[in-house]
């Protein structure tokens, strides 16, 4: 009963337009993330180009594709290198903080047991740990 009242064309157009909706939708979140992400420009070019978006829908999304598309990339490589980095600094010093003083006291007692450390080296790696 549905398919006579709703020709398959109107369905195809009509999701059409949800899908172009959709995409629309996605570039003006990547947009303002770009605009507000951007460290050349200034707070007013921003918040100009956040007018020109909202109240020319698409022709703010086209005209800045066109112009300030080629960086955004470029921006976006960036913003990923730093998160990258911080995520990295964490994890080393997570790491590092993760090595006890009792796993520390029995690398010193393995090499004191091979022969690495002499008695007094031994006590005084002990005593800067345990301090």
């Amino acid at each position: 009963m549905l398919a006579y009242t709703y020709p398959l064309a109107d369905l195809f157009g009509t999701m059409l337009g949800l899908f172009v909706f959709f995409i629309w939708f996605w570039l003006l979140i990547v947009i303002f993330g770009d605009i507000f992400r951007s460290q050349d420009m200034g707070g007013g070019a921003k918040a100009l180009w956040v007018i020109f978006v909202i109240v020319l829908p698409f022709l703010g999304i086209f005209i800045y594709l066109i112009a300030r598309g080629g960086k955004m990339h470029e921006r976006a490589a960036q913003a990923a290198q730093q998160q990258q980095k911080a995520f990295d600094a964490y994890v080393q010093q997570t790491a590092a903080a993760g090595s006890s003083s009792g796993d520390q006291l029995a690398k010193l007692a393995d090499l004191k047991a091979q022969g690495v450390l002499t008695d007094a080296e031994f006590e005084a790696q002990k005593a800067k740990i345990l301090a």
